[in-house]
């Protein structure tokens, strides 16, 4: 009854949960997708006077209130996919781009929020056909909150991703410059190949191999 050897080397301890790539990636890409899904939502509740137009309340979405959190959260869910193969440097330009796209996401959806009217001024000249805003009132909702909040998000997750990043590892096929370590398996195969070789070269020259 065989017993294990002693000098199996120890298990590696586990990667804390908040360090793995894929619990980093799929945060961010919560975060991204959050911003972007908010712009789908109304954002901007409109009411035109009723002696001006035939429907006197119109829906803002967030795409047309802020064009740019749409924009900025697609930068920031194709850098959160990249960060899944992404190296050592790529993580720092990904995380600079993940600042930059947040730091937007951010700031375009709290414009919206403190001035709703000046966001939904397109969609109110394109109604009444003229510029002008008398009895006309906009109320915002809570979406550009959300973005703007999901915007911080991706802030943190760039910041995560850096620190994470510290204690992932490349995996590689191959060692260039370094010769792999011979296992006993291994050179037994290479002196079974290197038999048969030699009784190959010995029967080429007609000399009996096994004698």
């Amino acid at each position: 009854m065989s017993s294990r050897p002693a000098s199996d080397p120890p298990a590696a301890p586990r990667t804390p949960a908040l360090r793995r790539r894929g619990v980093v990636v799929l945060g961010t890409v919560v975060a991204a997708l959050a911003a972007f899904g908010s712009t789908t939502q109304t954002w901007l509740s409109v009411t035109l006077p009723q002696t001006a137009v035939q429907t006197p309340a119109i829906q803002v979405p967030g795409s047309e209130a802020a064009t740019a959190v749409t924009a900025f959260a697609l930068v920031g869910l194709a850098a959160a996919l990249a960060a899944s193969i992404a190296g050592r440097v790529a993580r720092f330009i990904i995380a600079a781009i993940l600042t930059v796209a947040g730091v937007g996401i951010a700031f375009s959806s709290i414009a919206v929020a403190t001035d709703p009217a000046s966001s939904a001024a397109p969609a109110i000249g394109e109604a009444l056909g003229v510029t002008g805003q008398d009895g006309v009132s906009v109320a915002g909702t809570a979406m550009p909150w959300l973005a703007a909040l999901a915007g911080t998000a991706l802030v943190v997750c760039a910041v995560w991703l850096i620190v994470a990043g510290r204690s992932w590892r490349t995996a590689r096929r191959y060692q260039s410059g370094k010769e792999q370590p011979v296992t006993p398996e291994g050179a037994a195969k290479t002196d079974a190949n290197g038999d048969e070789i030699d009784s190959w070269d010995s029967l080429s020259r007609g000399e009996d191999p096994t004698g």
